[in-house]
């Protein structure tokens, strides 16, 4: 697939051409994203309440990255003016998750949080979000999720996060917190694979404390000549 890097004043923009049909005598590509439902969100929600249901331990926190995550574009080199669109299965996830009790947030590292404010008022999913953490950083967004622990007192290994750069994925696992990369926005194949690999962490880590407890309830040798 070939790659157009547009003129916003984004070094990090890129398009892909068959995304990118119209041009407007500018000098630059304006791209009107326009993702159309094949699938209705409610049948996507109803799949993706049928995914979360199958597990028995589930994330607190599902925390979303925003560009070709929940949306297929840099928001930061559209205009304000612009009508954003959301991945064909992105707003169905985001009610199956609201309507299971399960907090939402977004981590993202722009600088124009507020442009990323009005296209989710937009889209009418602001709401949805229990935390917002979106400003610049060089940490691969660690910085992100420290502040999102603080705001919502979810501890990282009762955390999921999607996003679509590696770098990010690696940084934040790290922290104890369940990561996949997607490869072209979220999914209900992702959500698939994220309630598994967090559900596999957990009972990973709870095996880990039942070793424990029965190793540190073990008489020393001590003890035993006593």
């Amino acid at each position: 697939m070939d790659w157009y890097d547009s003129r916003f004043g984004c070094e990090r923009s890129r398009v892909r051409f068959s995304e990118c049909p119209f041009y407007f005598g500018h000098g630059y590509f304006r791209c009107q994203f326009r993702i159309e439902g094949e699938i209705g969100d409610e049948r996507v929600k109803k799949e993706a309440m049928e995914i979360i249901a199958e597990l028995e331990v589930l994330p607190r926190l599902v925390v979303f990255h925003l560009d070709y995550t929940l949306w297929p574009f840099y928001f930061e080199c559209l205009s304000m003016c612009d009508m954003p669109s959301l991945y064909l299965h992105a707003k169905g996830i985001l009610h199956a998750l609201k309507d299971k009790g399960i907090g939402i947030a977004v981590a993202s590292r722009s600088p124009t949080p507020d442009k990323a404010n009005t296209f989710l008022e937009k889209l009418g999913i602001k709401s949805f979000f229990v935390a917002q953490e979106i400003f610049s950083s060089w940490t691969h967004k660690t910085d992100h999720f420290q502040k999102l622990k603080q705001r919502t007192g979810v501890p990282y290994n009762e955390m999921l996060f999607f996003d679509d750069e590696d770098h990010n994925i690696q940084a934040v696992s790290k922290m104890g917190v369940t990561s996949i990369l997607v490869d072209d926005g979220v999914d209900l194949g992702a959500l698939r694979q994220g309630h598994i690999k967090f559900s596999q962490s957990r009972s990973a880590l709870e095996k880990n404390k039942q070793r424990w407890r029965k190793f540190s309830q073990k008489p020393t040798s001590s003890e035993n000549q006593q």
